[in-house]
């Protein structure tokens, strides 16, 4: 399968299966999209000497040729082997039902899910600190996100969760990292010289314009945020040398000239930057829809175009869901099958019950066991098995190796259906994929001072 695309002055085509990138110029564009619209080989020659002269044409069929045989264009499916193989590598522990902000986009309802408000125990944690090392098997490498609500209303329920499962995994031979995902508003000195002495990785919300996060993110008194947690960030960020962390905010239909939220955040002094778009009830006067999509669309161009502007000047900002590794990325398997929620990734809440992602808590019908029993594997088999594969919007997505099949929690919130993705959704991140394809090309194309070439492979060529 091919994708063809142009951006910004740039034609570009993407090998799906092989994942290589090529970047065209305007007689081996027309020439690859014909032949992957099912054009006769002989005929589009035939036409391409026509269009570009002879000796043009028939050296770019020749060049479509050589990359056909080195399987960088036109590949043949990928064979792949998706069973999972029972090994949990991440956990999401909900140390807060409770917040001490009151967002109105917020999926977790105020921070305690529709259910009641409390804290996960140290006893709790312990215990699914125990699961993870047992759950994970024989794997290295283990992961313990911090999540709420507002997690560090629990601090000290992380501090001594950090060093139990330090202790423990350094004596099974595990190394564990750590992830917080605070509000920031609360986050006084003694916290922040525990995260950064002990190298924890955090997640900080910040919708970007004041305006635009004081809109939605609320104090508990109906005031706005914006203005303490930017402080509280700035300081944060800069006392960890402005490294291991991402600023994360989310987008809605208030706000679809969200570039300009992104670069108050550059001008604020950030560089790691996610902005999400927020899944929300059709009703809600925040919710994203489709008639919006053009304008969305168009603004994620422009972002990328402002992105590349910023960097060519020297100034790298990684916007997180631009950031595509089409050399080291990850392995095939992971791309299919995505976040690994319900499989490799489970979330507890502060009762110590299971459930696939953080964004299925409160969804009873999802429990999945606790941490106490162990694992209702009825409930995780429905996950196990959904990838793209299963997917029939997937099948003929250019984008399902860069996503899995989408958000099972989006799929479930729209459709009450998991093997049915979020359509507005997969829009929207198909075009975050080309506009991370478009910022590979403009890297290449400036470290090799303007020569076309396969990007993936690194062989020269006119096409």
């Amino acid at each position: 399968m091919i994708h063809t695309f142009e951006m910004h002055g740039l034609k570009l085509a993407l090998d799906v299966e092989s994942g290589a990138l090529h970047l065209l110029d305007s007689a081996a564009y027309w020439a690859v999209e014909q032949l992957a619209a099912g054009g006769e080989p002989l005929a589009v020659e035939a036409e391409l000497s026509l269009q570009f002269g002879a000796e043009n044409g028939a050296q770019v069929i020749r060049e479509i040729a050589e990359l056909r045989e080195k399987g960088l264009l036109f590949s043949a499916p990928r064979a792949l082997e998706l069973s999972f193989d029972g090994v949990v590598k991440a956990l999401c522990l909900h140390l807060a039902h409770d917040c001490n902000l009151r967002c109105r986009y917020c999926f977790a309802g105020a921070g305690y899910y529709g259910g009641k408000r409390g804290l996960m125990s140290f006893a709790v944690a312990k215990k699914a600190v125990d699961f993870l090392l047992a759950a994970s098997k024989g794997r290295k490498h283990c992961e313990i996100d911090f999540f709420g609500g507002e997690p560090l209303l629990n601090f000290q329920v992380l501090r001594d969760t950090v060093d139990y499962a330090r202790q423990q995994g350094d004596a099974l031979g595990k190394l564990l990292k750590f992830t917080v995902t605070s509000n920031a508003l609360l986050i006084p000195a003694e916290v922040r010289e525990y995260l950064n002495g002990e190298k924890i990785s955090i997640v900080l919300s910040l919708d970007g314009r004041e305006e635009v996060h004081d809109r939605m993110r609320k104090t508990i008194s109906g005031g706005g945020s914006w203005q303490q947690v930017l402080e509280n960030c700035r300081t944060l960020v800069s006392e960890r040398g402005g490294e291991n962390y991402y600023l994360r905010g989310t987008y809605t239909r208030h706000n679809p000239d969200f570039t300009d939220d992104i670069q108050a955040m550059i001008d604020q002094g950030f560089d790691r930057i996610s902005l999400e778009p927020a899944v929300l009830s059709p009703k809600a006067a925040e919710a994203l829809r489709h008639d919006d999509l053009p304008l969305l669309l168009a603004e994620y161009e422009k972002l990328a175009a402002m992105l590349w502007e910023q960097e060519a000047k020297g100034k790298k900002v990684r916007f997180f869901h631009f950031e595509l590794d089409l050399d080291q990325g990850p392995c095939a398997k992971k791309r299919a099958m995505g976040c690994g929620a319900g499989a490799a990734y489970l979330a507890v809440t502060p009762e110590g019950k299971l459930f696939p992602c953080h964004q299925f808590v409160g969804e009873e019908a999802f429990c999945a066991g606790d941490v106490f029993s162990g694992v209702n594997q009825q409930v995780l088999e429905r996950f196990a098995a959904v990838d793209h594969a299963d997917k029939e919007a997937c099948r003929l997505c250019f984008a399902r190796f860069f996503c899995g099949g989408g958000c099972h929690a989006a799929a479930w919130s729209v459709n009450r259906d998991l093997t049915t993705p979020y359509a507005l959704g997969c829009e929207l991140h198909r075009k975050r994929v080309e506009c991370g394809l478009y910022l590979q090309a403009r890297r290449k194309l400036f470290q090799l001072e303007g020569n076309t070439m396969d990007l993936k492979s690194g062989s020269n060529g006119d096409s």
